[in-house]
């Protein structure tokens, strides 16, 4: 790495953030696990296929339109997780508060986090709490861990891409990263924003049920479908062919991005799931989740191919391709 201090690049989830892991984290703390680079690590233990994660979120707004740090905390765990495959069982909860934060908002936190637990399933096992002096942190951040259990013959990766798959995405794009920007910046428009904030683990009990040889479940998060979708091509050794006139984006979401010249592609999502599979599969996925509160504007947006590997191309409405590039910068720091 050329850099010789940390940017806000790092944090956006596209290739500073890569280089950043790879380099500096990974290559030090090398082993069998961190190699996959996947959304949880998956650890053999007595026979038992158990996927790990942990993840921290500092959400600025700490309320928005949809949710709040609180509840996107146990979504954006829940979701890793059930992204190997998973059931969701076991959270743990680490807070850092600043000093003088009211102790209403901590309440309604906490309130929020607890019933977007109990509806996904989990339990909060263990926690911790630090408070800081005033200005040393911003408000309240938080830290979660989690571990669940893989059934067996359930094997997606962001590796198992294969040549014929489609792809799908089960609704819209970019409305949380929409919605936390216009609630930071003040904006506001006809239609409110709100945020896809959600837990996906009963979506993906679904779509493991109707698709037996899904290859590869993914959350586009920070950095969005284009950088999830990147990533998987990278790690597959495949190229992605997705088209204009099939993704599934709000209005809302579609005119604040034309008013703000942002791409819809790169916008954070925290409901969302990339799901590739076999032909076959893949349509009675798309059947099945249709019928799904989180999988009603589910599309097909896309195949993967054998050409182009390691890329994304965009088929656009007019016709033309259009490579879609790994998020570079840094378009909407403190996303999660």
């Amino acid at each position: 790495m050329k850099i010789e201090q940390i940017t806000l690049d790092h944090g956006s989830g596209g290739e500073a953030s890569r280089e950043l892991v790879e380099t500096v984290f990974v290559s030090r703390l090398k082993n069998n696990f961190l190699d996959r680079m996947d959304d949880s690590a998956i650890i053999n233990l007595f026979g038992h296929n158990l996927a790990m994660t942990t993840d921290s979120y500092v959400v600025d707004p700490i309320f928005f339109p949809g949710g709040n740090i609180g509840s996107l905390s146990i979504h954006g765990t829940v979701n890793d997780l059930a992204m190997q495959g998973a059931s969701p069982l076991f959270l743990t909860l680490g807070l850092i508060l600043e000093e003088g934060f009211p102790l209403k908002d901590l309440e309604i936190i906490i309130d929020s986090l607890a019933r977007a637990a109990e509806e996904a399933g989990v339990k909060i096992v263990a926690g911790d709490t630090k408070v800081v002096p005033r200005g040393n942190v911003d408000k309240i951040f938080i830290n979660t861990a989690g571990i669940g259990i893989i059934p067996k013959d359930i094997d997606v990766s962001s590796s198992n891409a294969r040549h014929g798959d489609l792809v799908l995405i089960n609704g819209d794009i970019g409305d949380h990263g929409m919605a936390i920007l216009t609630r930071r910046e003040g904006l506001s428009f006809n239609t409110q924003l709100e945020s896809d904030s959600a837990s996906l683990n009963s979506l993906v009990d679904v779509i493991l049920e109707s698709g037996k040889n899904t290859h590869v479940l993914r959350d586009p998060t920070r950095g969005g479908v284009a950088t999830a979708l990147n990533e998987i091509a990278a790690q597959s050794g495949v190229g992605i062919q997705i088209f204009e006139a099939d993704l599934p984006i709000s209005k809302p979401a579609e005119v604040a991005s034309e008013i703000l010249g942002l791409d819809p592609l790169y916008l954070a999502n925290e409901g969302k799931c990339l799901i590739i599979a076999p032909p076959e599969d893949a349509h009675l996925i798309l059947s099945s989740i249709k019928e799904h509160r989180h999988g009603k504007n589910a599309r097909i947006i896309g195949k993967v191919t054998s050409d182009n590997p390691g890329r994304v191309l965009l088929k656009t409405k007019i016709g033309g391709n259009r490579i879609i590039a790994t998020l570079t910068g840094e378009q909407l720091p403190r996303i999660c």
